[in-house]
């Protein structure tokens, strides 16, 4: 959202400001529970609720010093203009990036809940070893990785199999929790990838 509103052409600390308040009106008004989720994807309720308030906030003939009384919650503890100055430059619209981070935000929770199931002694230098394989990058052959970790080749090739269809495991069930039906989250990773692309 602040990579959104960064884009609307807002400076660092009015769009802190901005998304900021529209989480504490959010919050306030509890107007999450009107998304219906037969009238579209839960992102799409979230982005138009934030393009409302941007537009009621530009409206309002006085604005309140910054905070207005509430309590603050630093958005610095994430480095949010770090990383959005860490973005390429490029034209894509604020939509676009808003979808774009959605996807990239999406994929990296799936890639934690991954590194959790092997944050086991023995198993993590493994998952550090193979994960390259899932994001198709080329990563070491694996005969090499398996010489690395004592292991033949097959049991490292049978590892990066599990751990792929674990990976689409997980992507499927984070999906799930944003859609309402089974037949919408091949649609959702459909539209993740294409966010991507």
């Amino acid at each position: 959202m602040y990579v959104f509103v960064r884009r609307q052409g807002q400076s660092a600390e009015d769009a802190q400001d901005l998304v900021q308040g529209f989480f504490a009106k959010a919050i306030e008004k509890n107007f999450v529970a009107a998304a219906e989720p037969e009238k579209g994807r839960f992102r799409s309720f979230l982005l138009l609720a934030l393009k409302r308030f941007m537009a009621n906030e530009w409206d309002r003939v006085h604005r309140e010093k910054r905070g207005g009384g509430r309590e603050i919650i630093s958005l610095d503890e994430q480095n949010t203009e770090l990383r959005y100055k860490a973005e390429p430059p490029d034209e894509m619209s604020p939509d676009k990036a808003f979808e774009r981070q959605w996807a990239l935000t999406l994929l990296q929770q799936v890639l934690d809940r991954l590194c959790a199931e092997f944050s086991t002694p023995g198993k993590t230098r493994l998952f550090e070893e193979v994960k390259v394989f899932l994001s198709g990058e080329k990563g070491g052959a694996y005969a090499e990785i398996g010489a690395r970790l004592e292991m033949t080749e097959s049991a490292i090739k049978v590892t990066v199999h599990r751990l792929r269809k674990r990976y689409r495991e997980l992507l499927r069930l984070e999906i799930a929790n944003t859609v309402d039906s089974l037949q919408a989250i091949d649609d959702e990773i459909r539209n993740l990838f294409a966010a991507l692309s």
